[in-house]
């Protein structure tokens, strides 16, 4: 039986009315006459959304607001020899997730990492075996390229997906990513993505995804140009750092990881700072005791910002974890990325530091302080992507700064040091300053050249 919506004196008979099938409501657009009802044949609570007619509003436009608090558990693991049998670090997480008897795993791979470990595919196949009461791997680990390549396309997201379809991992089934951040950030993308959120668990593979980017909850891959401009932030179900990995990596790639240590320590930790140094010379020979200390600390300091800043989904305008970052993201971009994304962070927090001091925001004796660590540890300072120039003669670096804040949004937010392990956000950066620390940078690159060349003659 047709029920209609009460006279209104601004209503036309053209107006619809409202009529009940199989108790949903529905809209006419016949013309009919319209009818004062009782008070209870169309209660407004059964409608408790506006409804709006030839312009006209009929009734107040209710809200409903709720505040939604999520509780996550962010778990960071650290061993070695993560796939050995009798290592029972793996089997525990999976199985501590609950869900099924037996735990399904899909096991994507960095080929560079298999190519470094030739028996690591069957290994990874070994351990799975092995646990085979309470895991499953449902196929042989899937070797994909690692690098920043990776991420410069969505074909390897897809690939991704058709593997989680094809063998059926819900979200009760995990994901692991063993490789470096690039890999990790990009496999990170699928696993957000498929079902809205399978379990992702990481096996970060380099200094840098040990002590950063694997500790995380940022997942994407770049496009239009841009450092992740498709991504998610979605924590992983878990973090295994393995250090028996860092074995099979060369020196630049052992090197690239310490300049996320510095960076934080900078921001957060005077003491850490002070750590890093009195460890400059056993990092700089790679000293396994020297880089395991680092990591974890660095990985610790992360981890306590994600859990404790209030804002760990960067929903606001800073992004202090990103100190020296805003040049960094840019020059790996006008490298085609042949520097990596450590060297090109450590020149980026040394034009920040030189730009800090120029301003009268940072003390010479620490910025030198930051600068001779850097040095210390292996880093360039300088690269000549900060010197190309676009058409009209401009610094091509210097529209990271847009970059960097079209990422997040909001007002321009930069990070910059007021002293060693304090921070401080600025939101405006005067260019001509800039300019001129970028220029202090090559000159201090050249005397620096000039002088280990000599002491090489």
């Amino acid at each position: 039986m047709a029920r209609r919506f009460p006279s209104h004196p601004s209503l036309t008979a053209s107006a619809p009315r409202c009529w009940r099938l199989g108790g949903r409501r529905a809209v006419s657009s016949q013309p009919r006459e319209f009818r004062p009802l009782k008070a209870d044949s169309c209660p407004l609570n059964a409608f408790p959304l506006a409804f709006v007619t030839n312009g006209l509003q009929l009734y107040p436009v209710p809200s409903i607001e709720r505040t939604i608090q999520v509780s996550w558990r962010h778990q960071v693991h650290f061993t070695h020899g993560v796939f050995k049998p009798a290592n029972p670090i793996l089997r525990d997480v999976l199985v501590g997730g609950g869900g099924a008897t037996r735990r399904k795993a899909l096991v994507v791979l960095d080929e560079a990492l298999a190519k470094a470990q030739p028996g690591l595919e069957r290994t990874i196949a070994d351990y799975f075996a092995s646990h085979g009461d309470a895991l499953e791997l449902v196929r042989s680990p899937i070797v994909i390229e690692g690098g920043e390549r990776v991420k410069n396309s969505y074909f390897h997201v897809s690939e991704i997906h058709s593997q989680i379809d094809r063998y059926h991992i819900d979200r009760h089934a995990y994901l692991l990513c063993v490789g470096g951040g690039a890999l990790l950030d990009m496999v990170g993308l699928a696993a957000a993505t498929a079902h809205r959120g399978i379990r992702h668990v990481r096996i970060p593979t380099t200094t840098l995804s040990q002590d950063d980017s694997g500790v995380g909850v940022k997942n994407g891959v770049n496009a239009f140009g841009k450092k992740n401009f498709i991504g998610t932030f979605c924590p992983p179900f878990a973090v295994i750092n393995d250090f028996q990995f860092l074995s099979t990596l060369t020196p630049r790639d052992q090197r690239a990881g310490y300049v996320e240590a510095v960076k934080v320590a900078c921001i957060r930790d005077a003491e850490f700072f002070n750590a890093i140094e009195r460890d400059a010379e056993a990092l700089a020979a790679f000293e396994p005791a020297a880089m395991q200390r680092l990591i974890y600390r660095c990985a610790e300091l992360h981890l306590n910002h994600i859990a404790t800043s209030g804002d760990p989904f960067e929903f606001g305008s800073a992004r202090p974890l990103d100190f020296g970052h805003w040049a960094a993201h840019k020059l790996e971009q006008l490298s085609e990325y042949k520097l990596r994304h450590g060297e090109a962070v450590a020149i980026g927090i040394a034009l920040d530091v030189l730009y800090a001091k120029k301003i009268g925001l940072l003390d010479a004796a620490s910025t030198e302080r930051v600068l001779v660590l850097l040095e210390e540890l292996g880093f360039d300072l300088f690269a000549s992507e900060l010197l190309h120039t676009d058409s009209d003669g401009n610094l091509m670096v210097l529209s990271g700064l847009t970059e960097f804040r079209e990422h997040l949004g909001g007002e321009l937010t930069i990070t910059l040091l007021q002293a060693i392990g304090e921070g401080v956000e600025v939101h405006e950066m005067d260019l001509p300053k800039v300019v001129e620390s970028m220029q202090r940078l090559q000159e201090r690159h050249a005397a620096r050249s000039r002088k280990i060349v000599a002491v090489a003659s």
